[in-house]
């Protein structure tokens, strides 16, 4: 999928999100505690993936990434609202683009190598369903809406579609369902900023496959680690 068609994507989704929150304000204004209140609730966020520990032989090519949307309940943890405890509920997707190409046989999975010269682009994507959880720390107030923040914390995703894509010159080979994805995903996360732009960062404490060997012989233990832009709504 273009990444042209992310950019337009995530445009569309800022206004309806923005739109959603709009409407929650309006509906929560008359009724909010002056000693406690909500921030940052709904986001957005699309990141650049570094691959680590991939097999000596194998490299990036491409733009790998990842793009987040979700919910999280902030729950204040002080009278000032600056420190609170949030979890939420998102959706992830992550796209890695190099030098192994996955495969269906009869016998199972293959995982092979292959040359830069000899392919247009190779990728493979993970669809989950995501829970972070968050400790947070603000310098907003209730009628402040641009402030510091410092959130950290971590998040598990679960895989529940995987898929693979080879292309050449002459034909396209897709691969669906790839067992070797671990289905649970987890790892730290970090997002600091003022205003509308904040650094994301993520570091992965699991290997992304499980049990799967390059060309039959070296064991695959990828990570990733990523750092991009997230954006906050309401």
């Amino acid at each position: 999928m273009p990444f042209v068609f992310y950019i337009f994507f995530m445009k569309q989704l800022i206004f309806f999100l923005f739109l959603i929150s709009t409407t929650f304000y309006a509906q929560s204004k008359d009724t909010i505690v002056d000693s406690k209140y909500f921030e940052d609730q709904l986001y957005i966020g699309l990141s650049y993936i570094t691959m680590t520990n991939l097999p000596e032989t194998v490299k990036s090519n491409g733009f790998s990434n990842s793009l987040v949307l979700g919910f999280i309940k902030d729950i204040p943890l002080n009278e000032q609202g600056s420190f609170a405890f949030g979890v939420g509920l998102g959706y992830g997707r992550n796209t890695y683009f190099q030098e192994i190409r996955i495969l269906k046989s009869n016998s199972g999975t293959l995982f092979e190598n292959v040359h830069s010269d000899n392919f247009k682009n190779n990728k493979f994507s993970i669809h989950s369903i995501e829970m972070p959880i968050e400790l947070r720390w603000r310098t907003s107030t209730i009628d402040k809406y641009k402030f510091y923040r410092i959130y950290a914390g971590g998040k598990i995703g679960y895989a529940f579609a995987t898929k693979s894509r080879f292309k050449t010159d002459d034909s396209i080979i897709k691969t669906k369902g790839i067992s070797e994805i671990n289905k649970l995903q987890y790892g730290l996360t970090l997002s600091l900023g003022y205003g509308t732009w904040n650094i994301n960062l993520y570091y992965g404490l699991n290997d992304i496959f499980s049990n799967a060997k390059l060309d039959g012989v070296t064991p695959i233990k990828m990570r990733d680690f990523r750092v991009g832009l997230i954006f906050y709504i309401l």
